[in-house]
């Protein structure tokens, strides 16, 4: 590819470029050796080894703060192995919604059982499990106060061991309506009291969308044959949403959810799989979900085109609880972790995100038209039309944005892509096809609100990398045998989020520093954590890291000692990494929002108490974790808490 077409900005049209799979574990010793990041002094010091020179980049990017760099003004907390939310000296933490919780729906408000007793119908109404990505939305909309808000949540998964009284014992279609209704997402109405935070119960705003919630679909595969099925013979409606894992929150003011893990929802036990079905890991099992046993269109073998209608981002206006939801197909079909939305230079809107899945790939979207920050319903379209591009890191440091357009790359009838509606519904086959770079699990993206064109991805691990016939090291993923994951940077060129072409080095590797392999040690600077996956900047330029060690190693193995899963703080300008919470046993740190004002900071708690199967026995329900009722509850569960500073100040200072 030429120097001319990388460096072209959005909106310049070049169909010239084929590529294969960079083989970038071949070229590694041509810019810097593996021994030498190993080697590093810290997060800058990889900055320094991998950057190159960004004189351009840095002269044209815009700050736009007149502020000084922040600081973090929190003495860092130790690990922790407790059932508790661990916050720094001087800080509260108080649970404000979690799962069961009447989400707020007037004359239907259901107190939650702690026997798991709950009905199908009573769980539709109150808040689902597995807290995940989380945005705060100030009310009325259009206003900038902290006081008086609403929040959107997602519950990425059941623990069915948890959810009925006995488990997956005697397994019917009324438990399979309840995991279901557990499923999906939350709006709450929440406001400050002057006492505390609490949830407005009734109000109007309160919602419950899980996955029988009808959907509707835009862009390229908008009724297309791959999306209709006998129940929608148009292919234009979804009943669903379903594995919702992370967000994103976009300025005219809705809620991105995102579809992770579906196909493990799905079974084909027809002995056959097609290409599509296998690069998604549908099998003849799924995740043990059951699901397909009761409810027919999660069988594959009855309902083929099924499975083709979850993996997307799906957009919801928390305003209006009547408004129906869409899924936009322009954004791509896989495992998405999160949507995180900026504003490029020229107006278009940009959606940046990861493939949660070992060896898969980092996509971006650049909308066709503009954002109109006077026209909030012109803006409900952004996301139907436009361009996604899939990631490429080359080994010299500079990258490029790769576009995913049914002619162009090879994407072509005669390879399989027959239209666009092909290329976005087997996005993953589309981008090994165009030569993207295999990550390790990219999770979360940030983008920087101090550097216009700074972006950060969170890989979370990955131990396959560099075991026999699996990709091994390259300059992006620079260590075999990933345990403990990294964060990748890149800087978009010309400082614009719409540009086809960027520069990236690695901001850290995770790791602790008493490790027995050098693989495993990482260059951190200041607190050791692991398995980076929840990623936010707030809004004064300080970088929040979330962890999610896996329950089968936290605290055990190579992060023995280690505790519970984490968060900790980093300015980027200096590069140190303070511990900040942790959370009780058995769960994973995720979902974070903030008021406007800083003063209060939203965390969920995922999966208290989930053992390695992830799915608790329901005769010891608190054999791991009795997080947030205690001893003498009923069981475990996910929950929203609210931190704040005793004495009012901005949270981190």
């Amino acid at each position: 590819m030429s120097d001319s077409y990388k460096y072209k900005q959005y909106g310049v049209d070049d169909t010239s470029n084929t590529c294969a799979n960079p083989a970038l574990s071949e070229v590694l010793e041509a810019r810097f050796s593996r021994r030498s990041l190993l080697q590093g002094t810290g997060a800058l010091g990889v900055a320094g080894v991998l950057s190159g020179s960004f004189a351009t980049l840095a002269e044209a990017a815009s700050v736009p703060f007149t502020k000084k760099t922040p600081l973090l003004g929190f003495k860092s907390i130790p690990f922790s192995s407790d059932d508790r939310v661990v916050v720094p000296e001087g800080y509260s933490a108080d649970v404000l919604y979690a799962w069961g919780d009447p989400v707020g729906i007037k004359g239907n408000m259901p107190a939650f059982k702690q026997d798991a007793s709950n009905s199908a119908a009573e769980q539709e109404a109150q808040g689902g499990m597995h807290h995940d990505g989380m945005s705060y939305f100030p009310l009325p909309l259009a206003a900038t106060g902290s006081k008086h808000g609403l929040l959107a949540m997602n519950h990425e998964y059941t623990d069915d061991g948890l959810l009925h009284v006995d488990g997956m014992k005697k397994w019917n279609a009324d438990k399979v309506l309840k995991s279901q209704h557990a499923h999906g997402v939350s709006v709450i109405e929440v406001e400050d009291t002057g006492k505390g935070w609490r949830v407005v119960r009734p109000s109007k705003y309160a919602r419950r969308i899980h996955a029988n919630t009808p959907i509707a679909i835009s862009g390229p595969a908008r009724g297309h044959k791959l999306m209709q099925t006998e129940a929608d013979p148009k292919g234009v409606e979804i009943l669903g949403t379903l594995n919702n894992c992370a967000n994103g929150q976009t300025p005219w003011g809705t809620y991105l959810t995102c579809e992770e893990n579906w196909d493990g929802y799905f079974v084909n036990d027809s002995g056959t799989l097609s290409a599509n079905e296998k690069r998604y890991g549908i099998n003849n099992k799924g995740a043990g979900y059951n699901w397909a046993v009761e409810d027919f269109r999660f069988d594959l073998q009855l309902n083929p085109n099924e499975a083709n209608r979850f993996g997307w981002v799906v957009e919801i206006d928390p305003f209006d609880a009547s408004a129906k939801p869409v899924k936009h197909t322009a954004l791509g079909r896989f495992k998405h972790e999160g949507a995180t939305v900026t504003i490029a230079p020229s107006g278009h809107a940009v959606v940046y995100m990861g493939d949660d899945q070992r060896f898969e790939y980092i996509y971006k979207f650049v909308s066709k038209n503009k954002y109109n920050a006077k026209n909030r319903k012109a803006n409900m379209g952004l996301l139907s039309e436009g361009t996604l591009y899939v990631a490429r890191f080359n080994a010299d440091g500079a990258g490029e944005w790769l576009p995913l357009v049914h002619g162009q790359n090879g994407l072509t009838a005669e390879n399989g892509f027959a239209d666009q509606g092909e290329v976005v519904i087997m996005a993953r086959l589309a981008a090994d096809k165009v030569g993207a770079t295999k990550m390790d699990r990219p999770e979360w993206i940030a983008v920087n609100p101090r550097q216009a064109g700074e972006v950060y991805c969170t890989l979370t691990n990955n131990s396959d990398r560099g075991k026999d016939g699996k990709p091994g090291a390259d300059a992006a993923n620079p260590r075999n045998g990933n345990l403990f994951g990294h964060i990748i940077r890149w800087h978009e060129a010309g400082a614009n989020a719409a540009a086809i072409a960027f520069k990236w080095d690695i901001f850290v590797l995770a790791g602790r520093p008493d490790a027995a392999k050098a693989e495993h040690v990482g260059n951190i600077k200041g607190d050791a954590f692991g398995s980076p996956d929840g990623l936010t900047f707030d809004h004064n330029g300080v970088l929040w890291v979330q962890t999610d060690v896996s329950t089968s190693t936290v605290n055990m193995k190579e992060y023995k000692d280690m505790g519970n899963n984490q968060m900790v703080a980093v300015v980027p300008e200096t590069g140190e990494f303070r511990r900040f919470l942790v959370g009780p046993k058995g769960c994973e740190i995720t979902g974070l929002a903030f008021t406007p004002d800083m003063k209060t900071m939203f965390v969920n708690i995922q999966h208290p108490g989930e053992p390695d199967s992830e799915r608790n026995d329901p005769a010891k329900p608190t054999a791991i974790s009795s997080w947030p009722d205690g001893p003498k509850a009923g069981r475990p569960r996910a929950g929203t808490v609210v931190v704040r500073k005793l004495n009012g100040g901005v949270i981190g200072s």
